[in-house]
């Protein structure tokens, strides 16, 4: 697909699955519609997965696990390969940031932004795969005892529309690092960089058949994938009842899982911190990504005592934010994935109406010159939001946030804790005893403290209740890339017969 740096027309291409190293054919001959939001525009056109599909994707996969060109591959090749592919992935960062702003939408200044730092996870889990090791264990008598690492094998991975690579790669690279292989099922909405990052890493010297790609919709090639007898693991992002199904089907093949599912983020901000200061953090929290993220600022929980000012200032905050073409560098604000997400975040706005919260501004579709059939929505601000009202406590996923006040820092727990949701939290504060206090007590898996949307491929990611289980990047998702084997070697010859000598005996069977 040839993408000009501002798209006039697009060449619809149509797509197959990528096994073995190469595109190849798929479905039973129904396509499904790949869209530009920000036009409506098709711009691919994809297959929906079959059963057999699933099947071919994972042999291909098994074959690759136990060949020789890949799971025969010693640890420093395979760290030099995957270093190797950060540098393929650098060198492709034009085409790429561009082919993701035109399949999700973003700014492209958000795109280039945010794709710069993908290489970084290869390289991280590439200088861990180096450094790893493994442990003898100290035990009674006269025996040597060590633990032997060795990878879980193939991990079925679904990928959501909001960062297609970036939510990709942060177990792409610890799926390679560690010597696993991987059947990726990204979202019918944005299969495209997905696609031309498989070519990219297949040019540069991955074997066939380590990465895989079957396309297709969740509730069909997601559930047969994550159903699937073969896999050894789950990996997914999505929403709390996407993961409730792919994991009780993942769970019935005793697959290990890792599942960052929703959030709604809770700020908390006292008034010892500087208004302005914070009006920055919470536009740039709740509207980057169109707010389409799980981690986005959701509730802005604020201290009575400057909650006016910092509801006057967020309000003339956003209505700055510029929305438009997302190849414009000029926009700020680019559309949501589809009609339907539209019509979700404007259907909370009237949830807000009717349960008695203030609109302070957006809560309606955007108009947007030249893009008469794109998803934009203008960002939306409820203020006077109490913790009983669906805004608070579902997630909505756009450019949506809400500000209720509190009395004090039990009260702000309080309001941050009452939620189904744990996956993080922010906090907004000078005091530094409170900032580590108040990160101790709320349910979050991640917190920020005068910070938000930062994350690092060695810092742990996930979350906890309906966010979802287990971790993603650091040392903890690299060793659940792993099954543990004990050995333990007897180092004395002393002759033995339990049957004879039972009652000297002194074990544990």
């Amino acid at each position: 697909m040839n993408i000009p740096s501002k798209p006039a027309t697009i060449d619809v291409e149509i797509h197959g699955n990528f096994i073995d190293g190469r595109e190849v054919e798929a479905g039973n001959g129904e396509l499904l519609d790949v869209r530009n939001p920000a036009t409506g525009d098709v711009i691919a056109r994809i297959p929906n997965s079959t059963a057999e599909d699933i099947d071919r994707a994972m042999k291909s996969a098994r074959t690759a696990f136990e060949g020789k060109a890949w799971g025969g591959m010693d640890t420093r090749a395979r760290a030099r390969l995957v270093n190797r592919l950060a540098d393929a992935f650098e060198a492709n960062l034009d085409t790429l940031y561009r082919l993701e702003t035109l399949n999700n939408g973003r700014p492209v200044n958000e795109t280039r932004a945010q794709l710069s730092r993908l290489p970084d996870f290869f390289r991280y889990f590439a200088g861990v795969a180096l450094s790893r090791r493994d442990s003898v264990i100290p035990v009674e008598g006269s025996y040597l005892n060590y633990t032997l690492r060795t990878p879980i094998g193939i991990v079925a991975n679904c990928t959501p529309f909001n960062h297609p690579l970036m939510i990709l790669c942060k177990s792409l690279a610890v799926v390679l690092a560690t010597g696993c292989v991987t059947v990726v099922k990204p979202s019918e909405y944005t299969p495209l960089t997905t696609l031309k990052l498989a070519q990219i890493f297949s040019e540069a010297g991955l074997p066939p058949g380590v990465f895989n790609i079957v396309l297709g919709l969740g509730q069909s090639a997601g559930k047969m994938l994550a159903e699937h007898g073969n896999i050894n693991k789950l990996v997914l992002t999505g929403g709390t009842e996407a993961g409730r199904i792919a994991g009780s089907a993942a769970a019935k093949v005793f697959a290990h899982q890792t599942m960052e599912l929703g959030g709604k983020t809770p700020v908390m901000i006292f008034d010892d911190f500087d208004v302005d200061r914070a009006v920055n953090y919470a536009a740039f929290g709740a509207f980057i990504g169109a707010g389409q993220t799980c981690v986005c600022a959701s509730r802005h929980i604020v201290q009575a005592s400057i909650y006016d000012e910092f509801v006057e200032k967020l309000k003339a905050k956003t209505r700055t934010i510029r929305i438009g073409d997302p190849f414009d560098p000029n926009t700020q604000l680019g559309p949501v994935i589809s009609a339907r997400q539209r019509d979700r975040v404007l259907t909370y706005a009237r949830y807000g109406h009717e349960d008695g919260a203030r609109l302070l501004t957006g809560g309606v579709a955007a108009k947007v010159a030249g893009h008469d059939n794109g998803y934009f929505v203008e960002p939306t601000v409820f203020a006077d939001v109490k913790s009983d009202m669906r805004i608070f406590q579902e997630e909505v996923f756009g450019p949506f946030t809400s500000v209720t006040p509190f009395k004090d820092e039990a009260d702000a727990l309080r309001l941050a804790n009452d939620s189904p949701f744990g996956l993080a939290a922010a906090i907004r504060t000078r005091d530094v005893a409170r900032a580590h206090r108040v990160a101790a007590a709320v349910k979050a898996g991640i917190v920020w403290i005068n910070d938000h949307h930062r994350l690092d491929p060695a810092s742990p990611w996930g979350g906890v209740d309906d966010s979802g289980i287990g971790r993603e990047c650091g040392t903890e998702s690299f060793d659940d890339h792993f099954n543990t084997k004990s050995v333990m070697v007897a180092t004395h010859e002393q002759p033995f017969d339990w049957y004879r000598d039972t009652a000297s005996q002194r074990r544990l069977n």
